[in-house]
């Protein structure tokens, strides 16, 4: 049996995403600032931002790119990062971003795949974008790099060339239910990356459907430093920050000092992060020499967040720590803790959960053996089932695979999330595990995300990841591998008795390896099929 949202259902318009962002934006809010640097200070208002997106898009159109036509984008978290990426929607071109870590192979398998027909970049990607974009035939003047010498001494444009012509943009049709916006590709985590076609309608629906429950207004500050490039970033931050009229503050990697340095500085009041960034701010010492008291949220994505590590965050910083779910295929939300005083009927999720599922959506848990559903409990918690999502959210489906598509979205619209979830008696869900990350131990299921939030409750712990691995009989076993705290020493039988204390048998940690740091993707994933290799 199916479970539909608890908030009442928000219009969603059929507009673009450029006339939902911006084409009803008071006067009085155009003066207020969008974006500022976090490395230089400089700002960029509402009108200066929307003057340049509109500039883009003329110059876009310029080159003959529009409807139908794919642009690349390879760059960290700058402010024209916003420019580029909306000036490309605003011409009816579709953006594929890409990986700022990616290398030049990587970027020519995105750029294959994608049609993209140029590529947008900065100077420091530009060995990597340059070699790649040759390789597939892409003209000196379909690289832009933004920072770079300009056309005239390089043959690449630059952002003078780019925007300054003032070109007008262009008027372009197209039905925003079935034109694709942006191609991000999924993370590869559990496969080979796919395209996932998001059309404007997709993007749009999910900011309607975050706005009422994020509690985000014109007065915050928010702190932008989870990649743009992804879906997270590019929806929960980029462009629900500006339907909020918000100020961004654009950070182009987390670094420790960096992120403290400028939440007090420029006096955060909103803080988006991923569970590696939660465990450094419960358990680094720095991070009490900095004032932070402005933030008075702060929301964790991408991967999930144990409820101790997240309270222990609120704690020590005297905030509202929340949780939310989704996926590129979502665009990416479908779950989400609402902000304080939005929760429906005033009930109170548990930090471990990631709320209610958002809107206009509706939800199903179907036992992966049986194929039957699971219902929502009449008291406590239901047993775990991989989580359907079906909503205005949901991708057009990949891009040039249409098994893929079909393997994943069934004739009903439901979308398979791959996610083992549990749901309560208050339509409150429970991330469980990933369903192919399931560690089979003896028939038994063991989650490596428990374990892994087990873990880090050790003091001797810096971060951990649990992955299933062989013993001697061909078992799989659940395999612990620890980053050590600093200056701390720990052993094998420690790790081991630790978990062993606190968990069933057949959950306990049986192999540990000790390394220097955790494989994670720019998003926080662990990167998992990189430590089973």
């Amino acid at each position: 049996m199916s479970f539909r949202s608890p908030y009442p259902d928000v219009d969603i318009p059929n507009v673009s995403v450029y006339d939902f962002l911006f084409g009803s934006i008071d006067e009085a809010d155009l003066d207020r600032t969008a974006l500022i640097d976090a490395k230089t200070g400089a700002t960029t208002t509402y009108r200066q931002l929307i003057g340049q997106i509109n500039a883009a898009a003329g110059a876009f159109a310029a080159r003959g790119l529009g409807v139908g036509d794919v642009i690349a984008v390879l760059s960290p978290n700058i402010p024209a990062f916003a420019t580029v990426f909306h000036g490309i929607l605003r011409s009816g071109a579709s953006a594929t971003t890409l990986n700022a870590l990616f290398t030049a192979n990587e970027i020519r398998k995105q750029l294959v795949d994608s049609k993209a027909k140029m590529i947008v970049t900065i100077s420091m990607m530009a060995p990597q974008a340059l070699e790649a974009a040759r390789e597939v035939g892409l003209a000196d003047d379909a690289i832009v790099i933004l920072d770079g010498e300009g056309l005239a001494a390089s043959g690449h444009p630059n952002a003078a060339d780019l925007l300054g012509a003032g070109l007008p943009a262009p008027d372009v049709e197209f039905d925003p239910a079935t034109h694709i916006a942006v191609l991000p590709y999924s993370s590869g985590t559990t496969g080979n990356p796919k395209g996932v076609m998001l059309s404007h309608r997709n993007l749009v629906s999910n900011v309607a459907q975050i706005e009422p429950i994020n509690g985000m207004t014109p007065d915050d500050v928010v702190l932008a430093v989870l990649p743009f490039f992804h879906i997270y970033g590019m929806t929960v931050l980029l462009n629900a920050a500006l339907k909020a009229r918000a100020s961004l503050l654009v950070m182009p990697r987390f670094d420790m000092v960096e992120f403290l340095e400028g939440t007090q500085q420029h006096k955060v009041t909103y803080a988006f992060i991923a569970p590696p960034v939660a465990v450094a701010l419960a358990k680094h010492p720095i991070v009490d020499k900095y004032d932070l008291s402005s933030i008075h949220t702060m929301l964790s994505g991408a991967a999930p967040l144990d409820a101790e590590l997240g309270n222990a965050v609120a704690t020590r910083l005297d905030l509202n720590m929340a949780q939310g779910f989704g996926m590129s295929e979502t665009s990416p939300v479908t779950h989400l803790i609402p902000f304080v005083g939005t929760a429906p009927g005033g009930l109170t999720p548990p930090l471990s959960s990631v709320g209610w599922a958002v809107p206009n959506t509706e939800n199903r848990l179907v036992d992966p053996g049986t194929g039957e559903d699971i219902d929502m409990p009449s008291e406590g918690v239901s047993v775990p089932g991989e989580l359907w999502v079906r909503g205005p959210n949901v991708m057009v489906g990949y891009l040039n695979n249409a098994q893929a598509t079909a393997d994943t979205i069934d004739a009903d619209g439901w979308l398979k999330t791959g996610d083992m979830a549990t749901v309560d008696a208050d339509g409150c869900v429970t991330i469980v595990d990933r369903l192919k990350e399931l560690i089979k131990y003896k028939g038994y299921q063991v989650p490596p995300a428990e374990l892994e939030a087990l873990l880090l409750t050790h003091p001797k712990v810096a971060d951990v990841a649990v992955v299933g691995a062989h013993d001697a009989d061909g078992e799989e076993v659940p395999k612990a591998f620890v980053v050590v705290a600093e200056g701390a020493e720990l052993t094998e039988d420690e790790v081991i008795a630790f978990t062993a204390e606190r968990v069933a048998p057949y959950k306990k940690v049986r192999q540990v390896e000790f390394i220097a740091a955790i494989p994670k993707s720019s998003s926080g994933k662990i990167l998992r099929k990189d430590l089973r290799q």
